[in-house]
Parts: C-alpha cells; structure tokens; sequence
C-alpha cells in the first residue's frame, strides 16, 4: 500500500479513469472537474492518494490559503473505496494531509463533513478536529 502526494507528472489516462471511478462513489451529484486543470503550479492544493496493487483505492484534497486571520487549510473530497474501507485509509490520507499542512505551517486547517458520515465524524474527532459553532453557506453560480 501506498500514500503518496499526486503530481501533474503522474497523470495518465489509466489513473484519471480511477481517480472518476472512486469520486463518484464520494457523490452522484458532484461534478468532477479534470484533474490537468486541478494540478496546475496557481493552484494552492494538495491531493493524496492510496494505491494498492496499481489501483487508487482513497484520495483526499486540502487547498492552503492565506486571509487576515492566517495560513488555513481546507479539506474536502476525503473518500476510500467501498471495498477497502475499515483498514485506516482514511486515517492515513488525513495524517499525510495533517503532515503537509504542518510543512506548511497552517494555522488552521478546516473541513465539512455530513451529519450521516458518523465514520468519517469519528475518524476526524480522533484526529483532533473539534466542531465548529458556525454555519456554512454556499452559492452555486457562475461568476
């Protein structure tokens, strides 16, 4: 098993292909956008991956930014494959995340989780991560 930072060199179509397979199992509903357009040197985020016998089985974001209140970070799009879960994946893709951030001495580092997601819950309290009291609004809409 591996867990590894994903760099724009390491893209080939055979990865791409796992990398849709596995987020469409974190949501139906979201689009993905090309991985070529996420990699790029402008933009400030890190994705790890898990991969087990040639075949991305977890993959976790996190974007670093700087506003007046610090260096944060943000997770987001944290999922293992159905078939892999329980064997702390999860758990290590968050630590590599965790380990990158503290290179990157962020202040903060942040993330949203559903209510129903009571292992990933888990997995994020036991990481050290407290629940915010504070609501997260969104628009969808092109600018």
């Amino acid at each position: 098993m591996k867990i590894d930072v994903l760099k724009q060199t390491d893209l080939n179509s055979n990865l791409e292909n796992q990398v849709a397979e596995l987020f469409k199992q974190l949501s139906q509903n979201k689009e993905q956008i090309k991985l070529n357009d996420l990699l790029v040197n402008d933009n400030q985020i890190t994705m790890v991956y898990c991969e087990e016998n040639e075949k991305i089985i977890g993959m976790a974001s996190m974007c670093n930014y700087r506003v007046i209140s610090g260096k944060k970070g943000w997770i987001e799009d944290v999922v293992v494959d159905s078939s892999a879960r329980g064997k702390g994946i999860g758990r290590k893709l968050m630590e590599k995340l965790l380990e990158v951030a503290k290179q990157k001495k962020l202040t903060e580092v942040l993330l949203f989780t559903e209510d129903h997601r009571v292992s990933a819950i888990n997995l994020y309290n036991n990481l050290g991560f407290k629940q915010k009291e504070s609501k997260i609004y969104s628009i969808k809409k092109t600018l």
